[in-house]
């Protein structure tokens, strides 16, 4: 038998296969069918601020880009009221119930406040770790990039100081220098990052001239993202890494635990192909493994990483060269 387990967070997981975030974690269905079918960890659906804070009469008088809008009020207000945060609190208690793997929460944040009280009630519902999916927009001009990244490490602070389960840190990859970033978020105790979180993307829809959602689901070519940024973390964070974004196949899990990754997490693919994506995965690497005689997944992660890669300058170049293309 191949040894899948590994390590996650402080927590020992049979594989290195989660289910991350989203609302397909809202099922208790869904939950125990993706434990059936091999999923080592859950994250929940997040918790947004904006419903934290309309639970504290707050978020009406909060100052955020999306306030200057009615229309987002009006569908702020609208959400919030139909996703209390007492609803998510129950959602974990019943998850915890429900299936055996470790249940992580997840709030989405874009400011430091009082919402930061409700990690403690995460833990208190009995979550086993939290995810902090943190994405502030680097579109204000009155903030600039030192200001921007303050701001992350001062949730962070604040989160620690409300909770003693492990705190995972979910954001995306626009920072000025981004390895340095990294590293210095891995220094402040979280226990993983999560490389990348896939943000909502607006388009315009040429027949009907209105404002769309462009690209719901991540596409298996942006599996590389993560793989290029966790290829040159993996030696120099002091703590996890889970890759996210474009985790469709066995083979893109493979690739991410190659450069490093200690997980990987699970999302669009399940709403492309259902839970049995799961195992065919797990089925998959299973057979790589026993073609390259691995009996672990600890034989092999890292080898790929910048550290231990033949020619690590291929995670280095951002422009193309002749010989790196193979085209004219």
């Amino acid at each position: 038998m191949m040894d899948f387990a590994t390590t996650y967070m402080g927590l020992p997981l049979k594989n290195p296969l989660i289910i991350g975030s989203s609302g397909l974690t809202r099922s208790m269905d869904n939950l125990r069918e993706y434990e059936k079918r091999g999923a080592a960890a859950v994250v929940m659906k997040s918790l947004f601020e904006e419903q934290i804070m309309f639970d504290t009469n707050r978020v009406l008088g909060y100052h955020t880009a999306d306030n200057a809008y009615p229309e987002a009020l009006d569908y702020i207000t609208a959400f919030t009221q139909e996703h209390s945060v007492a609803e998510y609190m129950n959602l974990i208690r019943e998850a915890k119930k429900t299936v055996t793997i470790p249940v992580f929460g997840s709030i989405n944040c874009v400011t430091m406040n009082e919402w930061v009280k409700a990690a403690r009630d995460i833990e208190k519902a009995g979550a086993d770790g939290l995810e902090l999916n943190i994405y502030i927009m680097p579109g204000v001009l009155e903030i600039d990039g030192v200001e921007r990244e303050k701001m992350y490490f001062d949730i962070i602070e604040n989160v620690k100081k409300q909770v003693t389960i492990p705190v995972a840190l979910k954001i995306g990859y626009h920072f000025t220098s981004l390895v340095q970033t990294l590293r210095k978020f891995s220094w402040t105790g979280i226990r993983a990052l999560v490389l990348f979180n896939r943000f909502y993307t607006p388009d315009i829809n040429l027949k009907t001239m209105k404002l769309q959602v462009s690209h719901l689901y991540s596409s298996p070519a942006e599996q590389v993202i993560p793989l290029r940024w966790i290829a040159m973390l993996a030696d120099k964070v002091t703590c996890d890494i889970s890759a996210a974004t474009g985790i469709h196949d066995a083979d893109a899990v493979i690739k991410q635990l190659l450069v490093g990754a200690t997980t990987t997490q699970l999302c669009s693919t399940l709403y492309l192909h259902g839970p049995d994506r799961i195992s065919e995965i797990l089925e998959d690497v299973e057979k790589w493994m026993e073609q390259h005689q691995y009996r672990s997944v600890k034989d092999f992660r890292g080898k790929f990483s910048v550290k231990n890669a033949e020619n690590p300058v291929i995670y280095h170049r951002a422009q193309y060269m002749k010989h790196l293309a193979g085209t004219d």
